[in-house]
């Protein structure tokens, strides 16, 4: 009988350490899908940027050509 209990104690404080172990892992997935989510945000925000900036540039060297046209004619 008490070879038994010991064993029952023995599997209940493995079962627990499993337990807490798999939380702890839980946890750290939950985290790095959060920061993901983040990132992604992040990308989308600086992708918004360089369109604005691509397009002001664009209009930049619109605005130099017709300078540098006025200025030859």
């Amino acid at each position: 009988a008490r070879t038994v209990k010991k064993e029952v104690a023995e599997e209940s404080a493995n079962s627990a350490v499993q337990r807490a172990d798999l939380e702890y892992i839980k946890r750290g997935v939950d985290d790095m899908k959060v920061e993901q989510k983040l990132q992604g945000q992040r990308f989308e925000a600086i992708s918004e940027r360089l369109t604005r900036v691509e397009e002001s540039a664009k209009q930049a060297h619109k605005r130099i050509d017709r300078l540098e046209e006025d200025g030859r004619g």
